[in-house]
């Protein structure tokens, strides 16, 4: 699977732009077959198609980011799913130059919340082959209603961010620099990272198991695989893989 770069290649970053398609990710799924090459980031201005984790359906008017890009994976690389970890300190970096008073914090697995704990993006990693896909969608300047969880823009939050094709560019820069360290120090060193922009130790949570089962305690950080470390009442110490998790 290694490209034959070497870990401390240079990405190159290639931009294009779609007025409408059905999803970004769908879109690069598709060209990752045909050889596209990693650093190829893929916005559109509206999507009809869009999702998010677990299938659900993602609204995307125009005005917001709707970009997804490729990770041609190497022999030397760290697990995969670790690259939402990457994905999210990447988003949260460009958050803090568009919109530097907006209060954020990071949430498991990679989740950006406002001070007042609505979320703010959405990321979608999906795999074929050698190639994984990461689609990220931020709410610029407008956001959903009737969630089942709180939700919001910046722009709703006194922001005033740049327009989608500079924010794109923004995480995109950023997303390359977060994926060299990747590479170079491994799954470690960004979990640390991660966790320093986290909500605090002790932050009561819900996590909803894929299996429909409800587990509440206190965040207890991550664990050296990224699974989140939840303290139950019985204070025991429960690592989750997967699930959906509620700031309580």
């Amino acid at each position: 699977m290694d490209s034959g770069c070497g870990k401390g290649a240079v990405l190159t970053l290639i931009f294009e732009e779609v007025a409408l398609t059905g999803s970004t990710n769908a879109d690069l799924l598709t060209r990752a077959a045909q050889g596209v090459p990693e650093g190829l980031w893929l916005r559109a201005d509206a999507q009809d198609g869009g999702r998010g984790r677990l299938g659900r359906s993602w609204e995307s008017p125009k005005g917001n980011v709707f970009a997804s890009t490729i990770v041609r994976l190497r022999d030397t690389d760290p697990a995969p799913a670790s690259l939402a970890f990457v994905t999210a300190l990447a988003v949260f970096d460009a958050i803090r130059q568009i919109a530097p008073h907006v209060g954020i914090s990071l949430k498991w697995p990679n989740d950006i919340l406002s001070r007042d704990g609505s979320k703010l993006c959405g990321i979608l990693l999906e795999r074929s082959a050698d190639a994984v896909i990461v689609g990220i969608g931020l709410n610029l300047i407008w956001h959903p209603e009737n969630l089942d969880r709180k939700v919001s823009d910046l722009r709703a939050l006194g922001a005033a961010p740049p327009d989608a094709q500079s924010s794109v560019e923004i995480i995109a820069d950023a997303f390359a620099r977060y994926l060299a360290i990747w590479r170079l120090s491994g799954t470690g060193t960004i979990i640390r990272q991660w966790e320093e922009n986290a909500h605090p130790r002790g932050t009561a949570l819900s996590a909803r198991l894929p299996g429909g089962d409800e587990l509440h305690g206190l965040f207890q950080g991550l664990d050296d695989q990224g699974a989140l470390r939840l303290s139950l009442a019985d204070g025991a110490i429960r690592a989750i893989h997967a699930a959906d998790v509620f700031l309580v």
